[in-house]
């Protein structure tokens, strides 16, 4: 015969049955707190009385888990879906008996040990044994990433199917592929690669645009061909300093709910190869100009 204890939560607790949510949270922030670890470093017990009082608290404080155990307590005897039989004494422990018999309130407590799930199904030794899930990786360029599509998977059976990618998915993007109930659920995680230029900020795509002093001095015109494959053509003012920004509306990451923009920071840089000549011209047009 086997013997397991179904704890009397609401004593854990101390409240009553018919105790409210609020009664319930009250208690439990009170006992949590007097039994903390942190505070009580030398007390051991204290230790197990606060995994105790949050247990119950996991339990009573979901109105489904608290609906499902109140029904576990007041089930004199019942089968397990498993052929096990159990009974419950007066003082709240859980029987198990030798010899299997058959009971009416099979399916009560089945519906019971559903809405607990693996809670009460461990506590009995019921608990299933579950699939084991698979985990992959499906690795995509910068460009791929933002313009969706499907890719091919290869499944751990050796099948393969095509994926659906949805447009501007992020790194760390993860997608649960649908399996036959009685099969280990399969997760992809996307891992999307490096642009060797441009960076994704949110929706917003940023990239560092090199300028040397006169072009930042003078302005310029310039053309940027953008990971979507449009080239773009932007304006560079005259007097522009290195840091300054510019930002193109609506040139950034798409997803089927929003665009972002394409921000550009100029960093300027400063010539050092030029020839004896080079320099003498630039400086004779400087002091022309009044800038030496």
């Amino acid at each position: 015969m086997t013997t397991r204890a179904l704890k009397d939560y609401y004593n854990v607790l101390g409240v009553k049955r018919e105790a409210s949510r609020d009664a319930i949270k009250k208690a439990y922030r009170t006992l949590a707190k007097k039994y903390h670890p942190d505070h009580n470093p030398d007390k051991p017990r204290a230790e197990e009385r606060f995994k105790e009082v949050q247990e119950a608290y996991d339990i009573l404080s979901d109105t489904r888990k608290r609906r499902a155990y109140d029904r576990l307590r007041s089930i004199g005897r019942f089968t397990t879906p498993n052929g096990q039989v159990w009974r419950r004494r007066p003082d709240g422990t859980i029987v198990r008996e030798t010899a299997p018999r058959e009971f009416a309130d099979d399916d009560l407590f089945s519906s019971a040990l559903e809405e607990l799930g693996a809670f009460f199904g461990k506590m009995f030794g019921m608990e299933p044994k579950r699939p084991k899930e698979a985990h992959l990786t499906l690795s995509l360029s910068f460009e791929e990433a933002l313009r969706g599509g499907h890719k091919p998977v290869r499944l751990p059976n050796g099948k393969h199917v095509r994926l659906a990618i949805p447009r501007g998915v992020r790194d760390g993007f993860r997608v649960r592929l649908k399996q036959r109930p009685d099969a280990g659920a399969i997760y992809v995680t996307v891992r999307v690669r490096e642009h060797p230029r441009f960076q994704r900020v949110g929706q917003d795509l940023a990239i560092t645009e090199p300028l040397n002093s006169l072009e930042a001095m003078v302005g310029v015109n310039r053309t940027i061909l953008s990971p979507y494959g449009d080239t773009l053509a932007i304006l560079i003012r005259p007097g522009t300093q290195s840091g300054d920004q510019l930002r193109l509306k609506e040139q950034g990451v798409r997803t089927d709910t929003e665009t972002g923009d394409l921000i550009i920071t100029v960093e300027v840089t400063v010539p050092k190869d030029l020839s004896q000549a080079q320099r003498d011209l630039l400086r004779e047009a400087a002091t022309k100009a009044g800038l030496l």
